[in-house]
């Protein structure tokens, strides 16, 4: 499946979906990776804040809409094959439902290498 959107036409797969990574837009850290829809796109670019597609739940989620911890967008990018997406992003509060910061907040080895900004048990009851 692929959608026109202005002059790209983002390759959305067979399964409706494109992994979209959400990077801080004045540092660079790369914050998560969900994925969007035809759907999540268009929120994305009609409110200014971050949308994803839930895989799980398979329905349409807001970034930090239940956290608080949204992402705003600054600019949304697409790959040169046009089958990912990138959101360059000010991310309020931390991105990983854990409560680190980024959810790439640990080495293959298990050690820890981010912080936590915030505790998951105060924000999810």
């Amino acid at each position: 499946m692929s959608s026109t959107t202005g002059d790209v036409k983002v390759d959305f797969g067979d399964d409706g979906l494109v992994p979209a990574v959400a990077q801080d837009a004045d540092t660079g850290e790369v914050l998560m990776l969900a994925y969007a829809d035809e759907e999540a796109l268009a929120r994305t670019r009609e409110t200014g804040r971050a949308h994803y597609r839930s895989r799980s739940r398979d329905e349409l989620w807001e970034k930090g809409a239940t956290s608080g911890h949204v992402q705003e967008i600054e600019e949304v990018r697409v790959d040169c094959d046009a089958d990912a997406l990138l959101y360059l992003v000010d991310q309020t509060g931390g991105a990983c439902h854990t409560g680190y910061r980024s959810c790439f907040h640990r080495t293959v080895d298990g050690e820890t290498v981010g912080e936590r900004a915030f505790d998951p048990e105060d924000v999810y009851e």
